[in-house]
């Protein structure tokens, strides 16, 4: 492959891996304080519907993702409801939420533009358009450097750069603040922070409401940044993938960057070369396509190693008296 190719598949790495940045980081807030979450995909769902409707309605993106952010930190609360103040099972709240995101969005889609479960394209200010950098159009004839920076780095959405900028706030959060420290604490010990007279509650949901605020970012970038428009369950999986890399990664925001761009890395491949030949048999397109699902279960089953996630996870906490 020449420098061009290569920075094709790169540049579509990049953009196909930020919905699952966001959504890993979503569920890295919600899982570091014991909250599963498997709704990401819901919320993410949910959150591009709303996005792309409200940017159709009105023609102003910006108006589109808080609309897709509110709908996904709706999603939010109601797991919230289910899983922190009820004490429910929190995989079955998050299965009911992906059921949830799943019909409504149709319904609603249908109800309001009877296209069959799609929103009008978007266009102009309804989308968010590339940014250039600052002096990339001087430096796209320098070779292999300007080529890098004109055609890989400059030319993104602002969500992009925004889903980038995430991980080392995500770090810093969760690492060099007060709030980190108690937010993992009670992932590990829910018991000891509330001895020390913090919120057990009122932590799990602010982390819960960080998740549903970022897959509101993921899914309003899918619909209105990597696509021009809602269709039926476009989401396709990428919440369970976000939640692969999240294991991947071990709950660490670095690892997350390096796992979601592993696998926007197989999605591009997949994309780019649909019609190749090993040892003189054509591979089917549908087994390219299938290609970043088949090695999710393959590095998850073969690589991760043990991976041992927060010990209070999945847990509801029952203040003792």
């Amino acid at each position: 492959m020449d420098l061009n190719t290569v920075l094709l598949i790169l540049d579509s790495t990049l953009r196909l891996a930020t919905p699952l940045l966001f959504a890993c980081l979503a569920g890295l807030f919600s899982e570091r304080a014991g909250v599963f979450d498997i709704g990401l995909e819901g919320k993410m769902l949910i959150a591009a519907f709303f996005s792309a409707a409200a940017a159709a309605l009105t023609g102003n993106v910006w108006l589109g993702l808080l609309a897709g952010c509110a709908a996904s930190m709706a999603l939010a609360a109601i797991h919230g409801l289910a899983s922190i103040t009820f004490r429910g099972n929190q995989l079955i709240s998050g299965v009911a939420i992906n059921f949830l995101a799943t019909g409504l969005t149709v319904l609603i889609a249908q109800d309001w533009f009877q296209q069959g479960g799609r929103t009008p394209q978007l266009e102009g200010g309804a989308r968010f358009q590339p940014i250039t950098l600052p002096f990339a159009e001087t430096l796209r004839d320098v070779p292999v450097f300007g080529q890098i920076y004109y055609d890989l780095i400059s030319g993104h959405t602002i969500l992009v750069y925004a889903g980038f900028l995430a991980v080392p706030a995500t770090w810093y959060v969760l690492f060099r603040t007060r709030f980190g420290l108690r937010l993992r604490a009670v992932g590990e010990n829910p018991g000891a922070v509330d001895t020390a007279g913090v919120s057990v509650t009122g932590l799990r949901y602010g982390a819960v409401m960080i998740c549903g605020l970022l897959c509101g970012f993921a899914g309003a970038y899918l619909s209105t940044g990597l696509s021009a428009g809602f269709v039926k369950d476009m989401s396709a999986g990428r919440g369970f993938i976000a939640l692969a890399a999240l294991i991947f990664a071990k709950w660490r925001p670095w690892s997350a960057l390096g796992a979601c761009l592993l696998f926007g890395l197989l999605d591009a491949l997949g994309n780019r070369f649909q019609s190749i030949e090993i040892a003189g048999i054509a591979l089917p397109v549908q087994f390219m396509q299938a290609l970043p699902y088949i090695l999710t279960v393959v590095i998850l089953a073969g690589f991760v190693g043990k991976a041992i996630p927060p010990r209070a996870g999945g847990e509801a906490y029952v203040k003792e008296r």
